[in-house]
């Protein structure tokens, strides 16, 4: 149910000053991009798997770049509309557009609708299939996240991670049908058991942000204690799932493997040593470099073998 306060907000204005920082902040271009770096890394091992010229797939590429970004851009914007009530409790985002007024909420909510729609055409031209991937991806965050489980169940981080482990595959079938293939798993399996992990470390660092907003994220239900012991199991499957990757890269899986043990050790070295504070924000930081460098190795392997 939203507050009385988000649904007066429906009726302001779009003021004078909208700009171009404002669209970002509504779209969520952090999101957009780290979603963009997956579906590339995605698309480029399916090229190099399955021995594809990426000069002669630059259409493809370009499309899948341009729906990627639009429909990743899109579902922010819907989230951000559907969240502004608890977006207006917590530090973290009660500077959105949607929340100060900068722009009618349901501004974003046409915008996330159009560019959903525009992005879901771009990867129809390139088959039925990536728009498929698409809009599962888009379905799976909207609805079984963002209006169900994000308000209502610790599990929250979970069912987000199925929506956050889209976009490799995106890039993925936008080169290869075959979707059930061991490296497109794990791909997927990568992004999903990437992201409780980080997502734990946020909400550690931001737990009276989400006790305020009445948001059941893990530490807030269970504790801290336990959502620092569930980030290292989470860690431990993790690093075994770095075999997936045998079938396309030694380096990739060793790669893999040793950054994983490393934030896992750090994170037992820190588990008790460390204020929580402190150790969720050692964890996150550990979080964005291991995602970045895998998926650039990823990118980097697939041009060079």
């Amino acid at each position: 149910m939203k507050s009385t306060e988000a649904v007066a907000q429906d009726s302001l204005p779009i003021k004078a000053y909208f700009s171009w920082n404002i669209l970002k902040a509504i779209i969520k271009d952090g999101i957009v991009k780290s979603n963009l770096l997956g579906m590339f890394a995605g698309l480029s091992v399916a090229l190099s798997i399955n021995n594809v010229s990426f000069v002669d797939n630059i259409l493809v590429v370009l499309l899948a770049l341009a729906g990627t970004a639009l429909v990743v851009g899109g579902v922010g914007a819907i989230n951000n509309y559907y969240d502004r009530d608890i977006d207006a409790i917590m530090k973290r985002t009660m500077e959105r557009p949607t929340v100060t007024g900068a722009v009618n909420p349901k501004f974003a909510l046409w915008l996330g609708i159009v560019l959903s729609i525009l992005g879901l055409v771009c990867l129809f031209f390139i088959s039925s299939l990536t728009a498929f991937v698409g809009l599962l991806g888009s379905f799976l965050y909207l609805f079984p996240y963002t209006m169900w489980t994000k308000r209502k169940t610790i599990y929250n981080t979970e069912v987000g991670s199925f929506s956050g482990a889209i976009a490799p595959l995106i890039g993925w079938v936008a080169i290869s049908p075959e979707i059930i293939h061991p490296v497109s798993i794990g791909l997927f399996v990568l992004m999903f058991l990437w992201q409780p992990p980080h997502f734990y470390a946020i909400a550690i660092r931001r737990l009276d942000d989400y006790r305020n907003a009445g948001v059941p994220m893990l530490p807030v239900v269970k504790g801290t204690h336990r959502t620092k012991v569930q980030t290292i199991v989470y860690l431990v499957m993790l690093s075994a799932s770095s075999f997936l990757f045998l079938p396309f890269s030694k380096v990739v899986v060793f790669t893999m493997l040793g950054l994983t043990l490393a934030w896992m050790v750090i994170g037992i070295i820190g588990f008790r040593k460390m204020e929580d504070y402190k150790w969720a924000t050692m964890m996150f930081v550990f979080s964005l470099n291991h995602l970045t460098i895998l998926f650039s190795l990823l990118i980097l392997v697939s041009f060079i073998e």
